[in-house]
């Protein structure tokens, strides 16, 4: 640069720019929504766990209700055929005492079922008898070799008695 030209630099400091100017503009009410969506999402899971919580610690309710529907299960039972209601109400007792009693005898075999020692614990020992005698008749009718000459409307009537006498059979 020559100084004769007039386009001489000046040695006088200039204020920097100001870094705010690089910055992205901030949208802080985009992150308040987002934390108000993510504590709304948490306190309705929260809600929902807790109504949970409180319908399954009733187990006179929840027993109610399986009773309820294996009452609906074994009147929707229409078959002639005595092997296969034997093993329709089968199911829906076994069902029953898996969500009444917490029994994992719907996903057992007749043995093994049998072969627990601590099946049905929550029932008396009367109910846990008619249980034991209930389920053996409907395994023999499951199971025969030759197809059993009783009604299907008579096993299913067993059945529902076998029902009632365990919903009426846990201990207090």
């Amino acid at each position: 640069m020559n100084p004769t030209d007039g386009n001489t630099p000046s040695l006088e400091l200039m204020e920097p720019a100001s870094p705010g100017a690089l910055l992205p503009d901030s949208r802080w009410w985009l992150w308040l929504a987002a934390a108000i969506v993510v504590l709304a999402a948490i306190g309705v899971i929260l809600y929902l766990r807790k109504k949970r919580s409180a319908r399954s610690n009733n187990p006179g309710a929840l027993r109610d209700a399986a009773f309820a529907e294996a009452v609906a299960a074994m009147a929707a039972i229409a078959t002639d055929d005595v092997r296969n209601a034997a093993v329709l109400a089968s199911l829906i007792l076994r069902k029953y005492l898996s969500v009444a009693a917490g029994d994992p005898a719907l996903y057992e075999t007749h043995e093994e079922f049998v072969a627990r020692h601590d099946a049905l614990s929550a029932l008396t020992a009367e109910a846990r008898a008619a249980t034991a005698e209930g389920f053996g008749c409907l395994a023999a009718l499951k199971y025969a070799s030759e197809i059993p000459a009783e009604a299907a409307e008579e096993v299913i009537a067993q059945a529902r008695t076998l029902l009632e006498t365990l919903h009426h059979g846990f201990a207090a």
